[in-house]
């Protein structure tokens, strides 16, 4: 009878605490993207710096608020090749275009 009363908690999601911590957590990572939008910095340490807060923000709303920190191990390890694989194939098809605007850009 533990067993289950554990597991249907464990189930049910984090606490409202954890979930407030998270939502702030979140907020201030998206007021640091837009004040490091209005900074002078050079465009590939910014968006360097841009891609991994969104990708730490990703982890967060996914873990949290879609419940996969709670699934089973078998289903993340399911998502992240997914994930990767849908990754690759934007730069595959993204950058080749990008670098062209670049040169076609005048100087």
């Amino acid at each position: 009878m533990n067993s289950h009363a554990h597991a249907e908690e464990a189930h049910a999601g984090a606490s409202v605490g954890t979930n407030i911590a998270i939502w702030i957590g979140l907020v201030a990572i998206t007021g640091l993207e837009v004040f490091l939008a209005y900074e002078q910095l050079q465009p590939a340490v910014m968006l360097t710096i841009l891609v991994v807060l969104s990708v730490v923000k990703a982890a967060m709303i996914m873990a949290y608020f879609m419940h996969l920190k709670f699934e089973k191990f078998s289903l993340v390890l399911l998502l992240i090749p997914a994930t990767i694989f849908c990754l690759c194939m934007m730069f595959i098809f993204f950058f080749p275009e990008a670098f062209r605007l670049l040169q076609m850009r005048p100087h």
